[in-house]
């Protein structure tokens, strides 16, 4: 066996992290707002402010949002006087995930929306 084989971690833990990271991320698009500030961070940067008028939501909401997006490297802020400017990290690959989303959303119907686990019942916020 070479040295390099020897180090490799075994491919079910390599799998399994690589599976709790696509978990992480795809939990990081979960929430409504989150989803509503990267597509409208995908348009270009805007200050906390900006966000908050266009999205109707409350300036906690969007900056405590920001910062887990921040912290999952999502997005990332540059200061500009007394604001920060925010814009997406990779925003070409964002929006390609997010284009794929929509593909799969269309060839599932209303089968996510209805799901009893995740379905739009499960939001908070959303039930009807």
């Amino acid at each position: 066996m070479t040295m390099k084989a020897m180090d490799a971690a075994p491919p079910d833990v390599e799998g399994a992290a690589g599976l709790t990271a696509a978990a992480c991320l795809f939990h990081g698009f979960s929430d409504t707002s989150r989803l509503s500030i990267v597509r409208h961070l995908a348009l270009g940067e805007h200050r906390v402010v900006d966000l908050t008028a266009h999205l109707g939501l409350a300036q906690s909401t969007v900056s405590q949002h920001l910062a887990c997006l921040k912290e999952c490297g999502l997005v990332a802020s540059r200061p500009e006087g007394r604001a920060s400017m925010w814009s997406l990290n990779h925003p070409d690959t964002v929006m390609d995930l997010l284009a794929a989303a929509e593909r799969l959303l269309a060839l599932t119907g209303d089968a996510v929306t209805l799901c009893p686990t995740y379905g739009a019942d499960s939001l908070p916020g959303e039930a009807s």
